[in-house]
């Protein structure tokens, strides 16, 4: 690996499967809304290839490829009606997701937040952290962009927002799609085994991997 020079300024942080272990809970919720308005039922294992690539995709992806339509807008806003009930009712705050970006902060580092999750989703997900959105200094959801993860873009806007170059920022990410993005966007980062294998991660471009926040090194103690 080749030694890279610059400091780490800004840290962006993706939510699902980094903050939040949401992808069950989310693909339990968009299959209960299958089941209900279609009549359909759709495995598990059939969300994996969209995580980490937006709602639309996440829900409309499983749909087309098991050939039937849907309302997209309807279906998204009666699957998040089934994740805020299953939200409260389980625990499902990562370990390290209030202390890693605590710490950065602490140290001087910018923090972003910028998941490929609609905005409804996103706040569901922060009211269940116990944060307030203000706790960064930037947030960007998947209704803030017209191209998702694994389009760098959502990197790029975030990096620009906290007025840190893309090279000298850590995004930290659990989907093959949000490793693909940050290092389109040119960012090193940081894989989150919860969805996907280090091995898959580090063949989509992750420079390190941790299982969790809680074990893994803070930007200024990452390995050249």
């Amino acid at each position: 690996m080749t030694t890279r020079e610059t400091t780490i300024r800004g840290v962006l942080f993706d939510m699902d499967g980094v903050l939040v272990d949401s992808e069950d809970l989310i693909a339990a919720a968009v299959q209960r809304m299958y089941r209900e308005w279609y009549g359909v039922e759709v495995p598990q294992s059939a969300f994996k290839p969209y995580i980490g690539a937006g709602e639309d995709m996440f829900i409309g992806g499983p749909a087309r490829d098991y050939g039937f339509e849907i309302d997209l807008p309807r279906a998204k806003a009666r699957a998040y009606e089934f994740y805020d009930e299953l939200a409260q009712k389980t625990s499902f705050v990562l370990p390290g997701a209030h202390d890693y970006p605590k710490a950065c902060k602490e140290h001087g580092i910018k923090i972003a937040l910028a998941s490929a999750a609609d905005s409804v989703k996103v706040l569901i997900n922060l009211r269940s952290l116990g944060l307030d959105p203000d706790f960064f200094d930037v947030v960007l959801t998947g209704s803030d962009m017209t191209r998702k993860k694994p389009f760098p873009d959502i990197y790029l806007l975030a990096a620009e927002r906290i007025g840190v170059k893309p090279e000298d920022c850590l995004v930290v990410e659990d989907a093959v799609n949000g490793i693909k993005a940050g290092v389109a966007a040119g960012a090193r980062c940081l894989g989150i085994t919860t969805s996907f294998e280090a091995s898959v991660l580090f063949a989509a471009g992750a420079s390190w991997c941790a299982q969790d926040l809680a074990h893994a090194p803070l930007p200024w103690q990452l390995p050249g």
